[in-house]
């Protein structure tokens, strides 16, 4: 009886904790405009569709293979593909993120780096890209 009064409050629990993550990272791409915003500079209006269902389908894939412990073996110089593109995604929602709350142009105007704002940006992009190859690659075996 106490086994399954457990299962149950673990499940309660874990799906609780899921709504609460899904609705916030629903939360977020809305109050990011991400899809509308992505659609405007690829200028691609005909197919928002897509992309709302590929975020839709990505999630949903993801989380079963999280869940059900899918797993492919393949040769490490494969996942550069997908890397690339979780790269891209990662990079385009920080993009986002950055954007609304206008980090950058307040970060340059407190500094005065407002002459320096393309080095700036360069130093970021830089660092975040050595700090990722750093990880994947000698911390992440």
């Amino acid at each position: 009886m106490f086994d399954i009064a457990r299962g149950v409050l673990l499940g309660t629990i874990g799906l609780a904790g899921g709504f609460a993550v899904g609705s916030a990272y629903v939360a977020l791409l809305i109050v990011l405009d991400l899809i509308p915003r992505l659609v405007q500079l690829t200028r691609a209006h005909r197919l928002s569709g897509v992309f709302e269902s590929a975020i839709l389908s990505g999630s949903l894939y993801w989380v079963c293979a999280d869940q059900f412990g899918w797993g492919v073996r393949l040769p490490g110089w494969t996942l550069l593909v997908p890397a690339v593109f979780q790269g891209l995604f990662v990079g385009m929602f920080a993009a986002a993120l950055t954007e609304v709350l206008n980090v950058l142009p307040i970060v340059a105007k407190r500094f005065r780096l407002k002459p320096n704002l393309f080095s700036l940006l360069i130093a970021l992009v830089l660092g975040k890209v050595t700090g990722s190859l750093v990880d994947w690659l000698w911390l992440q075996p």
